[in-house]
């Protein structure tokens, strides 16, 4: 039976609420603030369909996408072989990969950090980032934000609804009767996505995709025992304005310089 992860179309779908033009538009907006110097290439892992090394390509900068999954890594190849686009596509791990090149700047997008269940496996990823960055280089991590977790009421939906291109797609992703194991700080969380296209096709996938949730001082505290990074700034959203503990903060997004 496929996962989610096995359907790189439905995932993409599913994620198109993202304005991922504006988002790159942020991402190189930070650069420029934080980066000691211009920045030429970038590193997304894990990618996924790779949208934001995609858009990254699409500006010049010279991009390599690293996911574990082989259908992702395929479909993200095909995309940038069909949009004319230069695309580097490496199958690897996040916490363990080895490639010839360095990068002046790495991401890690929609709380894909999630996939990181311990200490271990976060120290082990943040050493092999650093490894592939020159020094002064940037590592931005977008993870989702602690008020999710511990607030109230949660600054995200888990159930929305995409109308794309003639299809469109229920989706829900956590939520209702999911909850968060107090010792491991991991939820099982129950996904589906059901696609419904002009011609009357249903496509549907079904999963439960384990994520690890990891708070700011965690963070902090991996950041200062690797010693690889230092954290140059925070947002609350992908603008200038937006700090974590605005209100209307909806993510956690950290921009680390390599040391």
């Amino acid at each position: 039976m496929s996962g989610i992860y096995d359907e790189p179309e439905l995932y993409q779908l599913a994620c198109a609420y993202r304005d991922v033009p504006a988002e790159v538009t942020a991402l190189l907006a930070w650069c420029g603030e934080h980066s000691r110097e211009e920045v030429q290439s970038v590193l997304e892992l894990a990618a996924g369909p790779a949208e934001h090394a995609l858009e990254l390509a699409r500006r010049g900068l010279r991009a390599t996408a690293l996911d574990k999954s082989a259908s992702m890594c395929g479909f993200a190849a095909a995309r940038a072989e069909g949009a004319g686009l230069d695309l580097g596509v490496v199958e690897a791990d996040m916490r363990d990969f080895k490639l010839p090149d360095r990068f002046d700047l790495a991401i890690t997008m929609l709380n894909s950090l999630c996939h990181l269940f311990t200490l271990d496996d976060l120290l082990a990823h943040l050493a092999a980032v650093a490894a592939h960055l020159r020094p002064g280089g940037l590592y931005i991590a977008e993870l989702a934000h602690p008020a999710d977790y511990f607030a109230p009421v949660p600054r995200t939906s888990s159930e929305w609804t995409i109308d794309q291109e003639g299809v469109r797609a229920e989706v829900r992703w956590g939520g209702g009767q999911d909850r968060i194991d107090p010792v491991t700080q991991i939820t099982r969380e129950h996904m589906s996505i059901t696609a419904h296209d002009a011609d009357g096709t249903v496509r549907a996938v079904g999963d439960v995709v384990p994520n690890r949730f990891w708070t700011a001082t965690e963070l902090t505290a991996a950041l200062r025992l690797d010693g690889s990074f230092t954290v140059a700034a925070s947002y609350g959203d992908f603008d200038d304005s937006t700090g974590l503990a605005d209100p209307a903060a909806w993510r956690m997004i950290l921009v680390l310089r390599r040391a």
